[in-house]
């Protein structure tokens, strides 16, 4: 998940400035921080950060640490994390789900990647400097400047995934620096009783109708994994929220847009150790666990337990199998070395990332419903935006109410991007009711949402311009578009990673001069996390196998005018070829989000006539499968847009083919890849 090694200059940032917001000079941005002026300039979205930092210097000052460390994650390396756990928000200002925080005596940094730099302009205040990377080797760079020969590095064990530990060390080895981990929390301290409370909300069973398989069952195929695992390990420590809630079929609501719970389990050959809240079980749920798992056999325990537990449970002749990528250190460092099985993922995660039959009809369900609830919002803009009576905001909470109304919705799986104009240009930009750029016939606007559904999790993008589009932003729309249909098309051999054909999404692009800064696809769960690993295009997702679902989504963004996004969920299929080399066939994508495409955004000349036909395809097929639910829900507007919008394209006016055959291509794309070793989804 890193971007190439570089460390740009920095600006030198005012530390503890005066809050200043006054007029800027004319041509000036007014949505960003000037901290070269004298008052500094603060945009209203900016923090006042002044006493939070004084207050963590004090409680520094008290444990002998020159520096403190603040992650963006909490102990169980969620992406997505609750207002509780939203430590380095808190502190900084900055919102971004990306970032890493450090704090000394007299300066203070924070780091995050090109998708929220602008964001982090516009939240942040003076006491802050913008480190523009999130190489942990530019973090130990400052570290080493700002901290004396002899200084304590601090970091709480508990925040910090086993990798991102190690590389501090490393990088701090031999400098006279010491990495000293602290448990007590020092943001936690300082923001006393402000703190937002503990989640305390029900933990409930899935309705059978809607998993895949059941709990026992799941726990029976991962007994059978360790059993037949050369080192024959005794337990399996489950640290990922979502994979306790899918391994027991229960889910939560502790994680905002995200049906997960605070847990952790100790799975052994012979017991269960669920520790979680029992209280908060619901009848049904813990009828459930005891029914299949009675007495000693399966025992719940409080969930600040857990580290205690397990440091009781490496006392016996074990061995215990995690998953480095969601362990924290401080878990990690609590089991002997030689009773380690470290993978980088735990059979759990790897499990629940390959659907099976039943999980697939499920995810395919729920995006037909989403499908209409997105026509439904589009059908709407286009009546509502020419009469000047839409902004961000209240598009986005027009789209949820959308997906609210449909069957089996559980609200959004992530907060709206409702973006327009140049606001669409921050890849993870979402509106506020204080602050929300008024939608326009003569802007480009991009809608990134999804859905929470019983069967499922969806996630998906349309970019939209409803006046007349410059040449230029046709022509990248067009682009985008063009690297969706190239990876989508792709047939490429089994055990194939995701980064190495990452690239045909970028190839339109890149042809003439043009890239995005963001990875090109996430996994998605069944009614779980929006993006869910270890599936995806990154260079630490395992291979792609036919049963996992991933997005695809190429896009451009022209800093301060406008952005392009274009997303579609995919299943990972078995190909259809005329020959099969070897045992396991080929694979390829089937789309399973059903939306057209803006058609006042696609320049046709510049697509290829296979191009041309996949698009055509795929509009006979959104016709076929959602055009029979809108005329189920008695939608006849809906289904009269859809036709008008699935209307196929002629053959006559694409471009002659002239690009690289799939095997040169593939070659290329596996030389490309390497150029793009940790972009960011």
């Amino acid at each position: 998940m890193r971007p190439p090694q570089w460390i740009p200059a920095w600006l030198l940032l005012l530390h503890g400035c005066a809050i200043a917001r006054l007029p800027q000079a004319a041509n000036a941005r007014t949505d960003i921080r000037d901290c070269s002026t004298d008052p500094p300039y603060l945009p209203p979205t900016a923090t006042d950060t002044t006493a939070r930092v004084a207050a963590l210097r004090g409680a520094m000052r008290a444990l002998g640490a020159q520096a403190y460390v603040v992650p963006a994650t909490d102990a169980h390396m969620s992406e997505y994390i609750s207002a509780r756990d939203a430590r380095l928000g808190w502190l900084t200002g900055f919102s971004g789900s990306a970032g890493t925080g450090v704090v000394t005596q007299d300066k203070a940094a924070l780091w995050t990647d090109s998708r929220y730099w602008t964001q982090a302009e516009r939240q942040l205040d003076c006491n802050w400097e913008l480190q523009r990377t999130t190489w942990i080797e530019s973090i130990a760079m400052w570290i080493l400047e700002a901290v004396p020969v002899g200084g304590n590095v601090s970091l709480d064990p508990f925040l910090f995934s086993i990798d991102t530990w190690n590389s501090y060390r490393q990088a701090l080895q031999g400098s006279g620096r010491i990495l000293l981990p602290i448990e007590t929390n020092l943001v936690d301290q300082v923001w006393g009783d402000q703190r937002p409370p503990a989640a305390s909300g029900e933990i409930y069973s899935l309705p059978e109708e809607f998993t895949g398989s059941s709990w026992q069952e799941k726990v029976a195929r991962i007994r059978q994994e360790m059993e037949q695992h050369v080192r024959h390990p005794t337990a399996v420590l489950l640290s990922g929220l979502e994979e306790t809630a899918w391994l027991f079929n229960l889910r939560g609501d502790d994680i905002p847009y995200n049906p997960v719970f605070y847990s952790y389990t100790l799975l052994t050959n012979t017991s269960i150790s669920l520790f979680v809240g029992e209280q908060r079980l619901t009848a049904a749920a813990r009828s459930s666990l005891r029914a299949a798992c009675p007495g000693p056999l399966c025992v719940l325990r409080e969930y600040g337990g857990a580290a205690e537990h397990l440091r009781q449970y490496v006392q016996g002749n074990v061995t215990v199998w995690l998953g480095t990528e969601y362990t924290t250190y401080g878990l990690y460092s609590l089991i002997p070395q030689e009773k380690l099985l470290e993978d980088s993922y735990s059979p759990v995660m790897l499990a629940k990332a390959v659907k099976n039959t039943r999980e697939q009809d499920l995810l395919r369900a729920a995006h037909v419903r989403d499908a209409v609830a997105v026509i439904q919002y589009l059908l709407w803009l286009e009546k509502t935006v020419p009469l000047g009576e839409v902004d961000e905001f209240s598009g986005a909470q027009r789209m949820d109410a959308l997906r609210q109304a449909q069957e089996h919705s559980r609200g959004p799986s992530f907060q709206s991007i409702s973006a327009s104009g140049l606001n669409a240009a921050l890849a993870h930009y979402s509106p506020s009711n204080g602050s929300s750029r008024k939608l326009s016939v003569d802007e480009m606007y991009l809608a990134d949402t999804g859905g929470q559904y019983l069967d499922g999790t969806t996630d998906i993008t349309r970019t939209v311009h409803w006046g007349t589009p410059t040449p230029f932003q046709k022509e990248a729309y067009t682009r985008v578009l063009m690297g969706s249909i190239d990876l989508f098309r792709l047939i490429f051999p089994p055990n194939t990673a995701g980064r190495v054909i990452e690239s045909f999404a970028r190839r339109p692009l890149w042809d003439v001069g043009l890239n995005y800064g963001h990875g090109t696809g996430h996994g998605i769960g069944n009614f779980l996390s929006v993006h869910e690993w270890p599936v995806g295009f990154q260079s630490n997702n395992v291979p792609l196998t036919a049963g996992m679902f991933t997005s695809i989504e190429p896009g451009y963004y022209q800093d301060g005018e406008f952005g392009i996004r274009i997303e579609d969920i995919a299943l990972v299929v078995e190909a259809q070829t005329e020959h099969q080399s070897g045992e396991n066939p080929f694979l390829t994508f089937e789309v399973v989000s059903l939306v057209p495409y803006d058609r006042n955004l696609i320049d046709v000349s510049l697509l290829s006539p296979e191009q041309v036909r996949y698009l055509n395809t795929y509009y006979e097929s959104i016709r076929a499968r959602v055009g029979q639910e809108l005329q189920r829900q008695q939608l006849q507007e809906e289904y009269d847009w859809l036709q008008r919008s699935t209307e196929p394209f002629l053959l006559g006016t694409a471009a002659a083919t002239t690009g690289t055959g799939t095997t040169g291509a593939l070659a290329l794309a596996m030389l490309l890849s390497a150029l793009l070793p940790g972009l960011q989804a």
